[in-house]
């Protein structure tokens, strides 16, 4: 299996999504300091213009990089599969002397796997710098993490999982309505179901409704490869 893993990421040039990873992670941290220590978050007055339960640096971080992910894992999902149906590569290997199932399953792992370890890393280090610059900053945040505590380390682990495990359903949807757009849309809509506000009300700290996308996700890619071998090809 680690094989085929290794061959999607060759074949699928990962070393682009590395660099665009790369690229992002230095954004996402550049703009969360900013908030933090550099007052753009906060009113002409100096006082910081958040909702309550909103004024604490953990909130913007996790908003900004579950976002930036979940549409990153989609797309990538889009290039990796479903692009590959579309192109007929999806053909070629399929011919090979293995089965479908566990070629699907490969390249899902190749970037769940890439995804969660690229996420996991960025939000540490975006706490990190965090963490850092308050030794030396007064940030207009507040600090609600302690950098030095397993628990910490817990739930940047289990939320990772989270966030890149959705993008499996906008993969179902992009299989199933065969349309790489309609795989990327569909992570557009999961944010705003998770993440987005309406007024007062919000589902970004609602810890049932991403644990049962997870759940559904994780339904969804048992489906996916379980039906493989039976799957025309687009």
């Amino acid at each position: 299996m680690f094989k085929l893993i290794k061959l999607e990421w060759k074949k699928n040039n990962i070393r682009k999504y590395i660099i665009g990873t790369v690229i992002m992670a230095i954004f996402l941290g550049a703009f969360v300091f900013a908030l933090a220590f550099l007052g753009i978050a906060n009113d002409p007055d100096g006082t910081l213009d958040a909702a309550p339960g909103t004024d604490v640096i953990s909130t913007p971080i996790e908003l900004f990089t579950s976002m930036a992910f979940l549409i990153y894992t989609s797309v990538m999902l889009a290039s990796f599969i479903v692009s590959a149906y579309k192109n007929k590569t999806m053909n070629l290997m399929f011919s090979y002397p293995i089965k479908r199932q566990k070629i699907l399953a490969s390249q899902m792992i190749a970037v769940w796997s890439f995804n969660f370890a690229a996420l996991t890393l960025t939000k540490l280090a975006i706490y990190l710098c965090v963490f850092l610059g308050t030794k030396f900053m007064q940030s207009s945040f507040t600090i609600d993490f302690s950098i030095i505590s397993l628990s910490f380390y817990i739930q940047l682990i289990l939320k990772s999982v989270v966030i890149v495990s959705m993008s499996f359903i906008a993969l179902f949807v992009g299989i199933a309505m065969k349309s790489s757009k309609a795989t990327i849309i569909t992570s557009f809509l999961l944010i705003f179901l998770t993440q987005a506000n309406v007024g007062d009300f919000t589902l970004a700290g609602n810890v049932v409704i991403p644990l049962i996308l997870t759940i559904i996700s994780f339904g969804f890619v048992i489906l996916s490869v379980y039906h493989t071998e039976n799957r025309d090809l687009m």
